[in-house]
């Protein structure tokens, strides 16, 4: 009997046929809306299966995957996982599910997890912090084995050093949001256009610069940081090293944003250098304790003209209201392109 080759190693393509891969989807709590827009652009490619996420009475998982029944649709499936781990109790039940769909004989494994949570936690200052970034990496490098290594597919992850974390059963390929801002930008009116981008500081700088300048050669490049100041240590200021604020109307770039301080002291520094107007762009929005509440127009933080930012983290942009100073960019335009 002859051996069949695989005609392709890509990550996109499906191995026998070459052609790019048909998904059964799987979207854990929260992620309905991101399967449905997928499969809404492409019936062809994508099939979404619904699942559910209980509870027992002793509050641990039910869970019930789709695509098992009335017929199992799961086994030889190139499956795409849509995630979201906004908190530890969804993260172990989504773990338990990857675990799961890993034994049940599938063709291949996507993860789709836009914001990587733990990132910023990625070393330790003092003998016994615990890197939860490393710790979270080796849950994904240890699910069990289907023959390749999954994919997991990250968003302008916060340090880039995170991805050399995964090992073994599951790989991460990094992806920018930076696109669908850029697209934003070309679709603004003359009056409102964005006429210089600034960067709260040199890694911003050398990270995100490249996109800007490729796309919008003449545009104004600003560059931010921090310096102490000389009547109390303790304080470090906001300070332009490069670049002219003046009647510009500048885009302030961030991969995250937590409470937003460096974004509303650069905001202000810019005001106060003569900025037209400032908006901001973040991929990933945490807001704890609902601090995006001071960016609203009645807010205490009221600086923004804009404040563009992705759903990667859709639990916390779902309580963000709609038609205030925030504008919600959908990842699954680009999430399309980069599957």
């Amino acid at each position: 009997m002859p051996i069949t080759r695989a005609l392709s190693m890509d990550c996109h393509l499906d191995p026998w046929t070459g052609k790019l891969k048909k998904y059964l989807v799987i979207a854990g709590p929260g992620m309905d809306d991101y399967a449905n827009q997928l499969e809404s652009m492409d019936k062809d490619r994508f099939v979404y299966k619904p699942s559910k996420w209980n509870k027992f009475a002793d509050d641990t998982d039910q869970i019930v995957l789709g695509g098992f029944s009335p017929k199992n649709e799961v086994r030889g499936s190139h499956i795409l996982f849509l995630a979201t781990f906004n908190n530890n109790d969804v993260t172990l039940s989504q773990y338990y599910a990857l675990v799961c769909l890993a034994e049940s004989f599938i063709e291949s494994l996507t993860i789709l997890l836009p914001f990587f949570p733990t990132a910023t936690m990625e070393r330790v200052l003092v003998e016994g912090e615990v890197a939860t970034a490393n710790a979270l990496a080796k849950m994904f490098s240890n699910l069990p084995s289907i023959g390749r290594p999954a994919r997991l597919m990250l968003y302008d992850l916060h340090t880039l050093q995170n991805r050399f974390y995964f090992g073994n059963n599951t790989l991460a390929t990094l992806h920018t949001a930076f696109p669908l801002m850029l697209e934003k930008i070309r679709s603004m009116p003359d009056d409102e256009k964005i006429t210089a981008v600034v960067f709260p500081d040199d890694g911003a700088e050398k990270r995100f610069k490249h996109m800007f300048t490729e796309e919008f050669p003449d545009m104004e490049v600003i560059v931010c940081g921090k310096k102490r100041d000389p009547d109390d240590p303790d304080v470090r200021k906001i300070v332009i090293k490069d670049g002219q604020p003046q009647d510009k109307h500048c885009l302030v770039i961030d991969d995250l944003v937590q409470t937003g301080g460096t974004l509303y002291e650069t905001a202000k520094k810019l005001s106060e250098e003569g900025a037209a107007a400032v908006s901001a762009f973040v991929t990933h929005s945490v807001f704890p304790k609902e601090s995006w509440k001071r960016f609203l127009k009645t807010g205490d933080r009221a600086c923004f003209k804009y404040f563009f930012t992705t759903d990667s983290n859709p639990t916390i942009v779902a309580q963000i209201p709609k038609g205030d100073v925030f504008e919600v960019l959908s990842l699954i335009p680009q999430v399309y392109k980069d599957l």
